[in-house]
């Protein structure tokens, strides 16, 4: 098998859990308008649940610790909402004000994960599997759930937004915010959902990330959002359907690049990706920015 085939299937792979991370960001930017700079860190602490349920405590099955720790994270994305981010979104005007506090929230969230887990890679409790020949592609059976997890979570996104009252809400919200409170839709409500929705899918990002890189460190969220921020400025801030485009380009790009470059750069790939999306179309190849478009 050439190594081309075999960098597609891993970019395959990173771009499913580069999805769910970027339509988390893009979904909570399109509702709130502002950008959570601590979106790495909530990965990171939703691994780490997961790893706590799988392999440090409880030894739960590995995919039914991600969706618990992935329901967890949904809780604490609406508490971090309601407590700290909320009340200053309501006070101030500018969203510069937003974005400082969840520069100081990524600070203290990392510093907290450091010091219960401390700096050492972990691992979760996970069989290898076996490998399957997926056309010219190799891929592993744990590979293949994180592709399919990732699917599924991509079509119930959609038909949410697509076919449901509140997924209409959302949009109706993302467009324009006063405008959807004076139609009668409970704005307070629909963002409580949207950061449930939005920290149930940094939860997922970080399991997965952990489970497809094959450990995991405080650090690698933080890391990872970088790739997330390119992913979804290539598509276009709020859109998410950009978001799934970008994190695809991304994902396979870097993995790909990784076959024929030294691997050490293949992030390098993505800051460049990210440098001409800005140059030549700022708003992103689909959507504008605001939105929350489906």
């Amino acid at each position: 098998m050439s190594l081309f085939w075999l960098s597609v299937g891993f970019g395959l792979v990173t771009s499913s859990v580069l999805a769910v991370a970027a339509i988390g960001l893009s979904l909570q930017f399109g509702i709130t308008n502002y950008v959570n700079f601590a979106y790495g860190d909530f990965m990171a602490l939703g691994a780490f649940f997961t790893y706590v349920l799988n392999n440090e405590v409880f030894h739960i099955n590995i995919w039914i610790a991600l969706a618990i720790a992935a329901l967890a994270m949904g809780g604490f994305g609406v508490l971090i909402n309601q407590w700290l981010l909320g009340p200053f979104a309501r006070r101030f005007q500018s969203t510069h004000y937003v974005l400082i506090v969840t520069f100081g929230l990524s600070l203290v969230m990392l510093n907290v994960i450091y010091s219960i887990w401390g700096a050492d890679v972990r691992f979760y409790s996970l069989a290898a599997g076996s490998a399957h020949h997926v056309g010219p592609m190799l891929l592993t059976t744990n590979q293949l759930i994180v592709m399919g997890i990732s699917v599924a979570l991509l079509a119930a996104l959609h038909t949410t937004l697509k076919t449901t009252r509140l997924g209409k809400s959302m949009r109706a919200m993302s467009d324009n915010t006063s405008l959807a409170m004076t139609s009668g839709i409970d704005t307070r409500r629909i963002t409580t959902i949207t950061w449930f929705l939005s920290g149930a899918l940094a939860g997922v990002a970080g399991s997965v990330l952990g489970i497809s890189e094959g450990n995991l460190t405080p650090a690698a969220g933080e890391l990872f959002l970088f790739v997330i921020f390119a992913a979804v400025i290539m598509g276009g801030i709020g859109s998410i359907y950009g978001a799934m485009a970008g994190a695809v380009f991304i994902g396979m790009s870097t993995e790909i690049s990784a076959a024929y470059i030294n691997p050490a750069y293949k992030l390098d790939i993505a800051f460049v990706v990210l440098i001409l999306t800005l140059l030549i179309r700022p708003n992103g190849l689909i959507g504008r920015p605001g939105t929350t478009e489906a």
